[in-house]
């Protein structure tokens, strides 16, 4: 439900914020909030994860984005979006970086063996995915409204982000399903970072250099620069995504594979390596069409870092410190990649070449 809400919201998140007149910049300035507010409440929820319970704090962040949908649909300034963009849940990105994913990796890596983490992981990871993907078709809802219905373009979009408050509904009565103790029996309870200290803080130093880089192509951006560019419609650039989140899902699988091949580590290394020259030949491109083959080049590869990613954090630390770990490590993910879109932002205003796409294959 959070998948399908996140894909939703990706893309009509800067086709709302246009609508609304603000410029690239502004928008910008907005999906930074969004990442700089999601890294900061995980960075808390990693230091307090281990006095409270894990279904508490579910709960507690399904509320957060039931407030979150409800004020993007209802509020309209700069200055209070930017503030809820900051303190809620929504997501730019086309992947998961809320506070929601290191309190699900926590609860997880307790329900199987050291040997089926991987393969766990990939599956958590497939279905986030291919459910992001149909959110982000979803997209093209909007204006199939404004035709069936005779909806204006910004009431459509307005109830969009209600029903993104309303799958957050739906993710608190599945929450509170959750057991409160752990769900295997000898585990020990949620501990703060001790013994894993300096190898959860290096993982997330190396983490960051590549979320800053891939702060500049979040998926809000990348349409807000298809829109641009090519002048495409809310219903294509969703078909787009789509099928780049299908391709992204069935690479979560083909990685957990690979990993049992040449290892965590290096799967995550060389498959980044002709991802980021897709995205690096993107802006030279004179049509959509050549456009459209590199991303999907690059969603078959980009993303078989996650499962990996995921299982080697905890892998690495304590079964008590799985908690703390999944939220250090994955602060990076939002707060380097968090000044990003703002400097995307501007390099769109000022042309529509696409700029962003080049600092992005650095690391």
């Amino acid at each position: 439900m959070r998948a399908f809400g996140d894909g939703l919201v990706s893309l009509l998140l800067p086709a709302y914020l246009a609508t609304l007149g603000f410029s690239p910049f502004k928008i910008g300035v907005l999906a930074t909030a969004t990442l700089a507010g999601s890294a900061a409440l995980t960075l808390t929820v990693g230091f307090v994860a281990h006095h409270f319970s894990r279904r508490s704090l579910l709960i507690a962040a399904a509320v957060l984005m039931v407030v979150t949908g409800s004020a993007f649909a209802l509020v309209q300034d700069f200055w209070p979006l930017l503030l809820v963009a900051f303190v809620g849940t929504l997501n730019p990105s086309s992947g998961d970086v809320s506070v929601f994913l290191p309190l699900e990796h926590a609860q997880l890596a307790h329900s199987v063996t050291d040997r089926d983490r991987t393969a766990l992981f990939a599956r958590y990871s497939l279905v986030g995915s291919l459910v992001g993907a149909v959110g982000a078709l979803a997209a093209g809802a909007p204006d199939l409204l404004r035709q069936i219905v005779g909806l204006d373009i910004k009431q459509a979009l307005q109830i969009a982000f209600l029903l993104y408050a309303f799958l957050g509904v739906g993710a608190l009565l599945l929450y509170r399903k959750l057991p409160d103790e752990p769900l295997d029996a000898s585990a020990v309870p949620a501990d703060p970072l001790r013994k894993s200290r300096t190898i959860v803080l290096t993982l997330a130093a190396l983490f960051s250099l590549d979320a800053f880089a891939g702060g500049f192509v979040v998926q809000s951006l990348m349409a807000l620069w298809l829109f641009q560019r090519f002048g495409l419609s809310l219903a294509a650039t969703g078909a787009i995504f789509f099928l780049t989140g299908i391709l992204s899902a069935g690479s979560y699988l083909v990685a957990v594979q690979i990993s049992k091949r040449i290892g965590l580590v290096n799967t995550m290394v060389f498959t980044h390596l002709p991802s980021s020259l897709c995205l690096l030949l993107i802006p030279f491109m004179p049509s959509l069409g050549p456009v459209i083959v590199l991303l999907l080049i690059r969603s078959a590869l980009s993303q078989m870092d996650v499962p990996t990613r995921t299982s080697y954090v905890m892998a690495v630390v304590s079964p008590g410190e799985r908690a703390a770990a999944a939220s250090v490590t994955a602060v990076p993910r939002s707060l380097a990649a968090a000044a990003s879109p703002m400097l995307a932002g501007s390099l769109l205003a000022m042309s529509g070449f696409g700029w962003p796409l080049l600092p992005s294959p650095a690391p």
